[in-house]
């Protein structure tokens, strides 16, 4: 009688497989840990050495430029010297935290470095910068989720960026204003950092140094002066290689394509087919999820870009087996759940709060179409060194986006950016935008990143011929990343420039310059305390000095305008109300005008004097599509609003200050 066969035994392989995807995972976690640990140390360390030197200031003087080099060269070669450690299979450990330290170095001493005499951030403390001190500046003083402007809103601005800068500069007690440029440096030092141990869990070590210094130096030059874009930025490359690979894991191919030189990602290959990916694809939820508590322009196309991976990949299998056409789907809704549950810590209770809320109907963040934003941008056709690596990004993601996990996933995210720059100018017609011309940075860095593993390919294919190739391309690869590299100071002149310029909280500006009228800002912060005796946070402000909001965390009655006011705070009413105030004539109209608001009035109000009498507020009015897409206009109140006993009016420099007397208690 012929022996059965047995059948296949699956439970040792699948538990064998289950341990080594833990063992990966954790070993993931583990040097993410360290990257971040490596980063804060290393910008910690040289921020602080910075700091100690009286330096010139980088507008008037080329010594900060010309240390930033030196930095630059010093780093680049440690990169070198990793690589070629790694290479030759000596030191393997030390060689990546030897990586991990000169990117850290690298990303602090560009930055860093040409900012040494001042105590503001690029752009200083001006326009886009003011309102994110604000935001700091709030979540400082308290850790519990407020809006940046007004009292008792919940905020619809993404908070998590702020309120771990918040939450360093109330341990260390330093001012939130002083605490934006060291937590800006470090938050992008962690990112790169991070976005380098992606990078070699997925390829081999010495293109994983490549592809992060390339991809940094270019997030650096054009998305560093918003810094918590330029994390999100820098990690999208290896997080969207990292999705495609997980939404596409049940095919039957491997993905040894996803590694150069067939070193492969565990968390893709290995294991039965129906369970390859998952931590890819968790990864990516978790991704989505802290982006979307980070910033809602690149949560919202990092989620737009996923979603197109999805669909192709659903669409291409769909003629062969709608069973598999419906995994990518699957897999995409998992990554959706994942990053909801995140994202809800910060958004939920404005959600809440509109639900049942009014909120205001005119102007908003996307009323903003600059030129850049009315045309498609290409990098690629540029005469510069970006647009020479652009270029052959461009050629390798048009010869490789199908066999390779690597050029897909990229080539995807680059057809995003242009797919929703249409979609932007389309939405126009709506009397919106999707805000396109800030994709730009994303659009460079993600050829950038092609463009790198472009030029590793070409190299090893041309090696072949000739040994001479490799030394030849090395030498190019380091002139080229030297060259950009130097100039991104120059880049960030104009940024740079403001925040030697800019007033800072102590009264003084990096040139070393008199100071601008903020120079009276502590003295006013003085006088409000002497007269109302209250906590700051307990106090309205109406000024047009938005800046003294930033310094100081008092709420305001109206922003800036309206593209950075929560929609809940009723921006056009409230102007409506600020210029209705103009036509009264008594105090006594005045205070019941106040008094019968339906939001806490102000009762503080920081003015400029004006002519015949009065007092002035600038303040803006959105009128958009036009370009600019601000108004700005002059409410005059009459002095003898605020000329009774229930106010105390002084003049400290060229600002009136009219406090409401506080009425004691009986």
């Amino acid at each position: 009688m012929p022996s059965r066969r047995k059948s296949p035994q699956f439970g040792p392989e699948l538990g064998a497989f289950a341990s080594a995807r833990a063992r990966n995972a954790l070993a993931t976690l583990g040097q993410m840990a360290l990257a971040v640990a490596v980063a804060v140390v290393v910008a910690v360390i040289s921020l602080n050495a910075i700091s100690r030197v009286e330096w010139p200031a980088f507008p008037s003087s080329n010594q900060l430029h010309a240390l930033t080099t030196v930095g630059q060269v010093g780093c680049l070669a440690g990169l070198v010297a990793a690589g070629w450690a790694w290479h030759a299979g000596r030191f393997r450990l030390l060689a990546q935290l030897c990586g991990l330290v000169f990117v850290s170095a690298f990303t602090v001493v560009t930055l860093g470095m040409p900012l040494g005499a001042t105590k503001l951030y690029l752009f200083g403390i001006s326009v886009d910068q003011q309102f994110r001190t604000e935001y700091l500046t709030r979540l400082t003083d308290s850790a519990a989720l407020h809006d940046m402007t007004y009292i008792g809103l919940p905020p619809f601005y993404p908070p998590g960026w702020f309120w771990i800068g918040g939450r360093a500069a109330a341990l260390t007690g330093t001012p939130a204003w002083e605490m934006f440029k060291p937590w800006a440096i470090t938050s992008i030092t962690i990112a790169v950092a991070v976005a380098l141990v992606l990078w070699w869990r997925m390829i081999r070590f010495e293109y994983a140094l490549l592809v992060t210094i390339a991809t940094t130096a270019v997030t650096l030059a054009y998305s560093s002066p918003e810094p918590y874009a330029a994390m999100i930025t820098v990690l999208l490359p290896p997080m969207l290689v990292l999705t495609w690979s997980g939404l596409r894991a049940d095919a039957r191919e491997r993905h040894a394509s996803v590694a150069l030189n067939a070193e492969s990602h565990a968390g893709v290959t290995l294991g039965d087919s129906a369970a390859r990916g998952w931590a890819a694809v968790v990864g990516a939820g978790i991704f989505l999820g802290f982006a979307a508590t980070w910033y809602t322009l690149l949560v919202a196309y990092s989620a737009f870009t996923v979603t197109l991976m999805a669909l192709l990949l659903a669409a291409s299998r769909w003629r062969h087996s709608k069973k598999s056409a419906l995994d990518p789907l699957r897999r995409l809704a998992v990554i959706a759940a994942i990053a909801s549950a995140i994202g809800s810590t910060t958004w939920l209770p404005y959600l809440l709060t509109a639900a049942h809320a009014p909120v205001s109907d005119t102007g908003s963040a996307q009323h903003y179409l600059p030129t850049d934003g009315a045309v498609l941008t290409f990098p690629m056709l540029q005469f510069s060194l970006l647009g020479a690596i652009c270029m052959l990004g461009t050629l390798w993601l048009v010869v490789r986006a199908r066999s390779s996990v690597r050029a897909g996933a990229l080539a995807i995210g680059v057809l995003a950016v242009y797919l929703w720059s249409l979609l932007s100018m389309l939405t126009t017609l709506a009397r919106t935008t999707l805000l396109s011309f800030r994709l730009q940075p994303t659009l460079s860095v993600l050829l950038v990143a092609a463009g790198t593993f472009g030029f590793v390919e070409a190299a090893q294919a041309l090696s072949k011929r000739s040994r001479a190739v490799m030394p030849v391309a090395g030498a190019i690869g380091l002139a080229g990343a030297i060259a950009f590299s130097q100039d991104i100071p120059d880049v960030l002149r104009p940024d740079l420039t403001i925040a030697y310029t800019d007033t800072d909280g102590y009264g003084q500006r990096g040139d070393r310059r008199p100071p601008s009228s903020e120079k009276y800002y502590s003295a006013i912060d003085a006088a409000i305390q002497r007269v109302t005796g209250r906590p700051r946070d307990q106090t309205v402000v109406l000024t047009a000095d938005y800046s003294f909001l930033s310094y100081y965390p008092y709420w305001g009655f109206q922003g800036l305008t309206s593209h950075y006011a929560n929609p809940l705070a009723q921006f056009d009413k409230r102007a409506a109300q600020i210029e209705s105030w103009a036509k009264l004539k008594t105090a006594d109209e005045f205070i019941r005008a106040l008094d019968k608001l339906p939001w806490p009035p102000p009762t503080v109000f920081l003015m400029r004097r004006g002519t015949s009498n009065t007092y002035t507020l600038r303040l803006a009015e959105d009128v958009y599509p036009n370009q600019p897409n601000v108004r700005r206009y002059t409410v005059e109140f009459k002095a003898a609003l605020f000329a009774d006993p229930r106010f105390t009016v002084e003049t400290i420099g060229p600002f009136v200050l009219a406090v409401r007397t506080p009425v004691a208690s009986a």
